[in-house]
């Protein structure tokens, strides 16, 4: 981790068993479980696909291949493929991040010392400074950067060349990439969710690696409550193994794993405690909504900022709760999955059949008739 990338442990659910940011024991054990070879990557089969044209051309070429965007939320693979496109094309890989590079001659510095078809990894790629950015479109396009001498008036700028390479850029947040860098990507792609069962193959490869045991169900059970992201799945196999071993012979059940992971507090769907608790909050106390983030927040008893950034992003994409211009809502869903019944809708007024001011109902001054 670079002193210029945040301490992972004082982010907002840093502390989350289904959080899909690493902490340094996942990047340890991952490390371990990735892939080596494009044939071996479970899932984003589209992606696979087009990035395995990409570099048997290059190969037969003999040149570096395209530069590569990868975006996506985290937890699904970005820093992995990166790896495997260093391997594909044997070729060493530099690994920095957007955090790391705060200057343009952070970036020059990495920039001159890198060699020819070597492939450079920049995680979060939308976080580097702007005077780095701009050096790096040079750098993309023409393998050349202007290293300023001097200051003021008698600044010279001296080109330096550059030997062909392959940038990496991951990003969680696509949309905050200037169209300028993005247009220097020859090959951009987007990582989806994984499938259930895309993460019970994930499963089921990661226990033979750790050497674990475990059973077609039992792995369907974890991949069921994985969000759809290998790193959850892997995290929560883990988990379910300590379980598994300390409490029973090792074997991992259906059985197992459903209760294993009620002791951690993740349900069926995924759910962990502060997702529930923001649900709860939301039927019991405010009648499913519309009900404002802070005040939410405050029934939750977390900041407003770990409710709207933590919980809501994966309660959304569950269709448990919309954002509406009035506030939060539950939705049918949210009232279904905690097994409670929604309160009855008040019924619309009937207009009255008494008299009023300008004759019967539904009658003007007049006394005819009106729609």
């Amino acid at each position: 981790m670079s002193p210029y990338d945040p301490d992972p442990t004082d982010l907002p659910g840093a502390d989350r068993l289904v959080r899909a940011a690493a902490d340094g024991e996942d990047q340890a054990v991952e490390a371990a479980l990735r892939p080596k070879a494009l044939d071996e990557f479970i899932g984003q089969e589209r992606v696979r696909e087009q990035l395995s044209l990409v570099l048997q051309a290059a190969r037969r070429r003999g040149s570096a291949p395209d530069h590569v965007l990868l975006s996506g939320p985290p937890g699904l693979g970005k820093t992995t493929l990166s790896m495997i496109i260093a391997a594909e094309l044997n070729a060493p890989i530099r690994i920095t991040s957007g955090p790391a590079i705060q200057h343009a001659g952070d970036l020059a510095a990495i920039l001159s010392s890198l060699t020819e078809g070597e492939v450079l990894f920049l995680d979060e790629i939308h976080r580097m400074s702007r005077p780095a950015e701009e050096m790096l479109y040079l750098a993309m396009e023409d393998f050349r950067v202007d290293v300023i001498i001097g200051k003021g008036p008698g600044a010279t700028a001296i080109p330096l060349e550059l030997p062909p390479f392959t940038l990496v850029g991951a990003t969680t947040r696509a949309g905050l990439l200037p169209p300028p860098l993005r247009d220097r990507f020859g090959f951009t792609g987007h990582m989806e969710f994984y499938t259930p069962a895309e993460l019970e193959r994930v499963v089921h490869r990661s226990a033979a690696l750790l050497d674990v045991e475990i059973d077609p169900a039992g792995a369907a059970e974890i991949a069921g409550r994985s969000r759809g992201t290998p790193r959850i799945a892997n995290r929560l196999l883990r988990r379910v193994r300590d379980f598994a071993q300390v409490r029973h012979d090792g074997m991992i059940t259906q059985e197992i794993a459903g209760r294993a992971l009620e002791v951690y507090e993740v349900d069926a769907r995924g759910l962990d405690r502060l997702d529930r608790a923001v649900l709860d909050a939301l039927l019991r106390l405010f009648g499913g909504g519309p009900v404002g983030l802070s005040t939410l927040a405050v029934a939750v008893g977390e900041e407003a900022e770990t409710v709207e950034e933590v919980a809501e992003p994966f309660l959304v994409r569950e269709g448990l709760l919309a954002r509406t211009p009035r506030g939060r809502v539950a939705t049918a869903a949210a009232w279904q999955h905690l097994g409670l019944t929604p309160p009855l809708q008040q019924p619309r007024p009937v207009p009255s059949a008494q008299p009023g001011l300008w004759g019967a109902a539904g009658e003007g001054a007049d006394g005819k008739r009106t729609v």
